[in-house]
C-alpha cells in the first residue's frame, strides 16, 4: 500500500473520511476493504477476523514453510524441464564417456537417486496438501456460515416485501390512493 500524500479533502462527488489518506488505487481498495471488515459483526467464535482466520495469521514452523516450497517447486514445469535435462545429460556422459563411466548404462545410480527423490517428496508434498485442505475445510465453512446468514436475510426482506404489498393492497381496495 503506498501512501501518495496525507490530504483530508471533501468534494460533491469525492468524499473521503477525515481518517483516510490519499492513496494510489490498490491502496484505496485496501482501505475500503479494511473499512468493511471493521464494520462486520461476528459471525461466531471461529469466524475470520479482518477477513482472515487464526490458523491463516499463525507463523509458519521452518518445516511447514520448507513443505511449501517443495510443493511449489516440485509441481512446478521449471523443475520437470531441469529435472528432464539433469537427466538427459547424465545418460550421455555415462553412455558418451570411453575413459570415466561412474553409472553405466543400467543407469543403477541414477535409477536409485530418482527412487529417493520420489520417496522423500511425496510425503512432503502431501503435508503440503493437508494443510491446504485444512484452510479450504475453514473456508467452506466460513462460506456455509456466510451464506446460511444471507439466506435469512433475504428471507426477512422478502417478508418485509411481501408485507408491504399486502398494505398496498388494503390502501387500493379502500379507493384512497396514498401517493
Amino acid at each position: 500500500m503506498k501512501i501518495v500524500q496525507n490530504k483530508k479533502k471533501s468534494k460533491k462527488n469525492n468524499v473521503v473520511s477525515k481518517n483516510a489518506p490519499s492513496l494510489d488505487f490498490r491502496g484505496k481498495l485496501s482501505y475500503l476493504f479494511k473499512l468493511k471488515n471493521n464494520n462486520n459483526s461476528k459471525i461466531n467464535s471461529n469466524s475470520k477476523k479482518n477477513g482472515k482466520h487464526p490458523l491463516f495469521k499463525q507463523k509458519l514452523e521452518f518445516g511447514q514453510r520448507a513443505a511449501d516450497f517443495i510443493a511449489y517447486w516440485g509441481g512446478s514445469w521449471h523443475f520437470i524441464i531441469s529435472l528432464i535435462l539433469i537427466l538427459i545429460i547424465w545418460m550421455i556422459l555415462n553412455t558418451c564417456i570411453v575413459i570415466f563411466k561412474w553409472d553405466p548404462y543400467p543407469f543403477i545410480l541414477m535409477n536409485l537417486f530418482l527412487s529417493c527423490l520420489a520417496a522423500l517428496q511425496a510425503p512432503i508434498i502431501l503435508m503440503s496438501q493437508n494443510r491446504q485442505t485444512e484452510r479450504d475445510r475453514l473456508d467452506a465453512k466460513y462460506d456455509y456460515i456466510v451464506n446460511r446468514k444471507a439466506e435469512r436475510e433475504i428471507q426477512a426482506v422478502q417478508k418485509d416485501l411481501e408485507e408491504i404489498k399486502r398494505i398496498l393492497k388494503r390502501v387500493d381496495k379502500g379507493g384512497k390512493r396514498w401517493w
